[in-house]
């Protein structure tokens, strides 16, 4: 008999915990069980986060005014014009040229990795850390190399220890910020520092992934680039998260250059972008209509996510089993499993608290093997009253399991 048609090695290999988590919990929806889903980083996904009505309205009529057709490759030149100045008042001279618009933040990762690595190329990256950081860099001849966050002072980054892991191999030093799955905010010292390391090596690029930077409830969060005068950067933002627009996919990579050295990376860039033709037509109008429009609506939703992450600390704090640090930004928390039994078992900790109480976390080895482990990421945007049920459950489970 004929056996099946072989996969390659590199698509085998490549895991997704927040949405991998998803398959057995969709199985229990089809028997007919309620999940309360605490899982996935999409504000759209919970009742009271809507996209707001100007940028939907935007969207529509251009479907109805027929702006659907194809855009230049590198985006609408309005919109680019719009992003740059969003740049600019986050503190550096950004312009239209240097805006490069995306089906999101991930698809401008993949380019970024194309345009620069190779064979013994590598990524430091956080850890833990958003999973493709992880996955793309080994379909471009790279690696990812983990530098610590320090689990007990707000997950902020081990400077010592990136310090350790720097050479001239490394081609891509990235600071998510705020981060994602720890919520942390680096405010200036911080940068100022991680820049300060990678002026030491002239062929690494900083990546700046700030897709959460309308999410700091710290008061300290600024743009990376706004604090090199030499090192290059490429900032990474768009409008899933602060404008509640996930599915939209629109994303963007923002290249700061201040002494001209990018100028190959960006030929390769620019041929990458028009050999995949273009991001979304509409949802790029969409977007610029967000960006020039009323943004009083940002505070109204920053104050109930805000207060959302409070009653998740309190009740987190009251639980015997489960510790966390503060997090200071973006709507994830990344929760210490103190329970032995659960210490390295955080995976069947996620999987046996879904089929027991139907409450869907993600396991934090899923964000690092090693630096993730005996951890899990909760989202906390679900409505209070939800987040009330959740945390009733799951204190139950570890209580039944002790």
């Amino acid at each position: 008999m004929v056996g099946p048609i072989p996969v390659s090695s590199r698509a085998a290999s490549i895991e997704y915990a927040i949405r991998d988590v998803v398959v057995p919990a969709t199985e229990l929806e089809a028997q007919g069980h309620r999940i309360l889903k605490l899982n996935i980083g999409d504000p759209i996904a919970y009742p009271g986060l809507p996209t707001p009505p100007h940028m939907v309205e935007a969207y529509a009529d251009a479907l109805r005014s027929g702006r659907n057709g194809y855009s230049p490759s590198y985006g609408l030149p309005e919109l680019r014009a719009a992003l740059a100045d969003d740049e600019q008042r986050k503190g550096w001279p950004a312009r239209p040229e240097d805006i490069y618009v995306c089906h999101g933040v991930t698809e401008a990762l993949q380019l970024i990795f194309a345009a620069v690595l190779e064979e013994g190329s590598k990524v430091l990256a956080p850890g833990p850390h958003y999973p493709p950081y992880m996955a793309y860099p080994q379909l471009y001849g790279g690696e990812t190399v983990e530098y610590n966050l320090h689990g007990d002072d707000d997950w902020r980054p081990d400077f010592d220890d990136i310090e350790k892991k720097m050479d001239q191999n490394v081609r891509l030093l990235v600071l998510i910020n705020p981060n994602n799955p720890c919520g942390t905010v680096c405010g200036r010292d911080d940068i100022d520092r991680l820049l300060g390391i990678a002026r030491a090596y002239p062929n690494c690029i900083v990546v700046a992934d700030e897709i959460y930077d309308g999410l700091d409830f710290t008061g300290n969060h600024v743009s990376v680039a706004s604090r090199s005068n030499d090192v290059p950067v490429i900032a990474l933002n768009g409008v899933s998260k602060v404008y509640y627009a996930p599915g939209w996919r629109i994303g963007y990579m923002a290249l700061h250059d201040p002494l001209g050295r990018l100028t190959l990376v960006r030929d390769g860039l620019e041929r990458l972008l028009r050999s995949r033709l273009c991001a979304s037509t509409p949802a790029q109008l969409g977007y610029l209509a967000g960006l020039t429009g009323d943004r009083t609506w940002m505070q109204t939703y920053s104050e109930r996510v805000k207060a959302q992450r409070d009653y998740c600390l309190q009740r987190i704090s009251e639980i015997d089993g489960l510790e966390v640090q503060t997090p200071g930004g973006a709507f994830y928390m990344f929760v210490k499993l103190t329970d032995p039994k659960w210490q390295a078992n955080d995976k069947e900790f996620v999987l046996s608290l879904l089929h027991e109480e139907k409450v869907l976390l993600v396991h934090g080895s899923g964000f690092s093997p090693q630096r993730g482990k005996g951890h899990v990421r909760l989202v906390y945007l679900a409505e209070l009253d939800v987040l009330e049920d959740a945390f009733s459950r799951i204190e139950r489970f570890l209580a039944r399991h002790r």
